[in-house]
């Protein structure tokens, strides 16, 4: 595109040469059309970017990975958020397996990285999260973005920080979706499901034990805190013997979300254990990506 545009000068200077007729006005007029239509043509092409800074914090570059579909939008969004026991982890793994599914959907979609535990406690990641949805709603026209039409997708412990997020749901953070596989939404009740305290918990919180100290630092990072009846509508993953977080932590929220007016839908794969890692080499567990992208396109229309 780049050098055909370049040539447009001598393209002119050869058409000057020719003699005066119907036949040079037309073919310069093409050529004009031609050069004025390039850039539009460039820019509704299909992008992949890699290792965009989103925001600076503490000395560090946070960066996410962007694909623009082709065409001229705008475009649903979703923004991706990794797990990774909140230690771990970055923005091409454990998630990567709903990139295909969301480009054949025509979404605009980012993963991103986030500061991680021990050296950041929490809220740093969620903030991190917040921070990401702000990028992306104050460029919504460099990436063809329907800023009315975001959702967040996490897992794992990325799955926990997008339902905190979309919980929460404030300022420009605000988004129109939730997705969350098999993320964790009360802390207290899971942390007495798995005794003893899990070291992620520690490191993400500086929690040993469940007393009435730790729990109210608990409470405050659990999602079902936050359910009240104009949040955004959630869908939630779970396989149903995951044994790193319980299934029942999805029936709860979405019980709880539905309780008070909110919409709530749960997707349980049946037989299947934690983190689609582990499903993907089952092609019974595989319906999951289909339903996810039909609930996106019902819940975002």
């Amino acid at each position: 595109m780049t050098s055909f545009v370049g040539t447009m000068p001598t393209i002119y200077r050869v058409l000057r040469l020719l003699p005066s007729s119907p036949l040079r006005h037309a073919l310069k007029s093409t050529a004009l059309i031609v050069a004025l239509l390039l850039p539009c043509i460039a820019a509704a092409q299909a992008e992949d970017l890699r290792n965009v800074p989103f925001t600076h914090t503490a000395g560090l570059a946070l960066t996410l990975d962007a694909h623009i579909p082709d065409g001229a939008g705008p475009f649903p969004a979703a923004v991706l958020v990794h797990g990774g026991g909140w230690v771990a982890g970055d923005k091409l793994e454990y998630i990567t397996y709903l990139f295909q599914p969301l480009t054949d959907a025509g979404f605009t979609w980012f993963s991103i990285n986030y500061r991680l535990a021990p050296q950041n406690k929490f809220p740093a990641a969620a903030d991190d999260v917040e921070r990401a949805l702000e990028y992306v709603r104050h460029n919504a026209n460099r990436y063809k973005v329907d800023y009315r039409r975001i959702a967040l997708i996490g897992e794992s412990a990325g799955g926990h920080l997008v339902s905190y997020v979309g919980a929460r749901n404030s300022g420009k953070a605000k988004v129109a979706a939730v997705v969350s596989l098999y993320g964790i939404h009360d802390f207290v009740s899971a942390c007495v499901a798995w005794k003893p305290v899990p070291t992620e918990i520690f490191q993400l919180f500086g929690v040993r034990v469940i007393d009435a100290e730790t729990a109210a630092i608990l409470i405050k990072a659990s999602p079902v805190t936050y359910v009240k009846r104009d949040m955004p509508p959630f869908l939630l993953v779970h396989g149903s013997k995951d044994e790193d977080v319980p299934h029942e932590q999805s029936v709860e929220m979405c019980e709880k979300m539905n309780a008070v007016g909110a919409r709530c839908e749960l997707i349980t794969i049946e037989g299947a254990p934690h983190g689609m890692d582990h499903w993907e080499p089952h092609p019974e567990f595989l319906w999951y990506k289909k339903a996810l992208v039909d609930w996106l396109k019902k819940t975002l229309k």
